[in-house]
């Protein structure tokens, strides 16, 4: 369940210091062997780590709890999606992008 609450976007800095960071770090690794990838990578890699929060919190809390409704699980996976959304209109806007993204313009 810890695990999962650092991956899931339940708190700012959870998101700003982790998904957010892991994110950008896969995409970077994608975008080394096909850098146009880059924004649709982040938008992965990001949902990803917020997915896998929200489930492995899930599952923790299942085995805690016991199990939880599907309907708690579809909640947590929309939050995860709507975050990703905001993730992606930051890089439509060019506030997150590419590391050599610069020196590649240049």
């Amino acid at each position: 369940m810890f695990a999962g609450f650092m991956l899931s976007p339940l708190s700012w800095w959870n998101d700003l210091l982790v998904n957010l960071p892991l994110a950008v770090a896969f995409a970077w690794l994608v975008s080394v062997f096909h850098p146009p990838a880059f924004k649709a990578a982040v938008v992965i890699g990001y949902a990803l780590t917020n997915v896998l929060g929200f489930v492995l919190m899930h599952v923790g809390g299942d085995a805690i709890a016991g199990p939880r409704s599907q309907r708690h699980l579809g909640r947590d996976i929309g939050i995860a999606l709507l975050y990703t959304g905001v993730v992606f209109a930051l890089m439509q806007l060019g506030i997150l992008q590419p590391v050599l993204a610069n020196s590649l313009q240049r």
